[in-house]
């Protein structure tokens, strides 16, 4: 993967072929270390540089590189979309054949290729894997084989050999006490639905050849709409088997292959035929009735009562505090309300294991076009419900955008010219209404009054929804109306200022 390239001509006359190149598919450079833009974080001699490589090249061949969707694991090879000009999806550990799945179903006109390693695929991705081949998934699957888990510090992964070393196999794996290796291509063989499985290697140039060709193919099957295709690649691991790399590739050929045999396991592409392409997606007033909804008494939502600006409405909203300040239930009201307006909505919550006291925030989206990813970033309405989590975030917030502060005045050194502050001491006030924990109630009330894109009657069907006992509702939206006044209050009072 460097930036090497290889020409071919006539030195007398300038005129050069170029016969080996960085393949397209690949960013320029890499932007994961300011000092290390030219390389990838693979240790020397690990396959995943190989792999990728192959991967590359396949998508340059079939000219693919603009809609194909690359599903990135957890383990060595997270980091996929630091190097793939591609499109890019971060899935949990061992879940990226469930995220592949639906990227295929929802984009059926992307080639969508899940990439991954033995731990995440066949230990904690064992069931997403069976089920997406079982239901013969229009996908290709790439999965990396070195027989551990290399990333956390090399424990015994489901496919470590027989006899294998690792920190929690020290004495060698153990049939009676770990098990036997899993053979996860043997296994997905035995189910009707894959069209083309293969085990390759990296254990020697002629197999590194083998490998490319597969890879190409299953890439290629997906391109015909064919299915299921999973390319199973046999790689060494030097660093954590403890070996020099030319030893470590000699392994993968000398031992590896002895439990792990090379060869096609499935081949049906000759008669496979095109899958269908799924069905068109009910449209979303329609969905209540197909469920068996009963909306009666609730609001008829509709984004379009928002005017025309709602098309390009992208609001990015922050939420941060303390476990216990209502962090969470402020964006799920803030969601639910842009839901029930007609909205794309998405809430992303994030959380350490104190019930109270620990850090919280969530990330919310509310737009007229869908949403590309849940992640706010660069939120331009921060809810900062303490001082922590102002400091942690104020800086991110673009220029124009908002910061609601629950603080009785904004610290001088976070002070901003170019953004709008609202200060207040929220759970102060909140006391004032009857109980301190509506603070969150009333910050939430001066955002909506800011944003201005939700109706009334929309938050308060969510707040009913979410909050079931009827005497915190009604302080809700007592505190909701009281946030609303005070961001009108200040509004006043700037106008007086100036």
């Amino acid at each position: 993967m460097s930036s090497e390239t290889v020409l071919t001509g006539n030195e007398t006359d300038s005129e050069y072929t170029v016969t080996h190149a960085k393949p397209k598919a690949f960013y320029d450079s890499y932007e994961r270390k300011e000092e290390l833009k030219h390389q990838t974080h693979f240790c020397p001699g690990c396959g995943h540089g190989i792999v990728h490589k192959m991967l590359a090249r396949a998508i340059d061949e079939l000219g693919i590189q603009d809609k194909t969707i690359l599903v990135g694991p957890v383990g060595c090879s997270v980091f996929t979309y630091y190097y793939f000009d591609v499109g890019n999806i971060q899935a949990a550990h061992g879940r990226a054949p469930a995220v592949a799945a639906a990227a295929k179903r929802s984009r059926p006109e992307s080639i969508v290729i899940s990439y991954q390693g033995d731990g995440d695929l066949s230990a904690i991705g064992s069931a997403e894997i069976l089920h997406a081949a079982n239901r013969g998934e229009n996908i290709t699957v790439i999965f990396v084989n070195n027989a551990i888990y290399s990333m956390t510090g090399g424990q015994a992964a489901p496919t470590t050999l027989l006899g294998q070393k690792s920190t929690t196999t020290p004495n060698g794996r153990s049939a009676t006490s770990e098990g036997y290796p899993l053979h996860v291509s043997e296994l997905l063989a035995t189910l009707e639905a894959p069209v083309y499985i293969e085990r390759v290697g990296l254990g020697d140039n002629k197999q590194i050849a083998q490998a490319t060709r597969a890879i190409k193919r299953a890439v290629e099957n997906q391109t015909r709409g064919l299915g299921f295709s999973l390319i199973e690649v046999l790689s060494p691991c030097p660093t954590i088997w403890k070996m020099p790399p030319v030893d470590a590739q000699h392994w993968v050929r000398d031992v590896m292959e002895k439990t792990f045999p090379l060869g096609v396991l499935r081949d049906r592409v000759k008669d496979a035929q095109a899958r269908p392409l799924p069905e068109t997606a009910p449209a979303l007033n329609a969905i209540p009735q197909i469920l068996g909804v009963d909306t009666e008494g609730l609001p008829e939502g509709n984004a379009h009562d928002l005017g025309h600006a709602v098309e390009k409405l992208d609001l990015r909203v922050r939420v941060a505090g303390f476990g216990g300040q209502g962090v969470l239930l402020m964006g799920e009201v803030l969601a639910e309300a842009g839901l029930d307006a007609g909205l794309e909505v998405s809430w992303l919550p994030s959380y350490g294991p104190e019930m109270r006291s620990g850090t919280s925030n969530c990330h919310v989206r509310l737009a007229g076009q869908p949403i590309d990813s849940p992640l706010v970033t660069q939120p331009n309405v921060l809810v900062a419900m303490n001082e922590p989590s102002l400091r942690k975030f104020y800086e991110h917030v673009p220029a124009g955008g908002w910061i609601i502060y629950n603080g009785e005045s904004f610290p001088e050194d976070c002070e901003r010219k170019d953004v709008h502050v609202l200060a207040r001491p929220f759970t102060q006030l909140a006391d004032e209404l009857g109980n301190a924990r509506a603070g969150n109630m009333l910050m939430l009330g001066a955002l909506l009054e800011i944003a201005a894109v939700v109706p009334e009657a929309s938050v308060n069907a969510a707040l009913r929804r979410l909050v079931r006992n009827p005497r915190w509702v009604k302080l809700d939206e007592q505190a909701l109306a009281r946030g609303r006044e005070l961001y009108k209050e200040s509004m006043k009072e700037a106008a007086h200022a100036s």
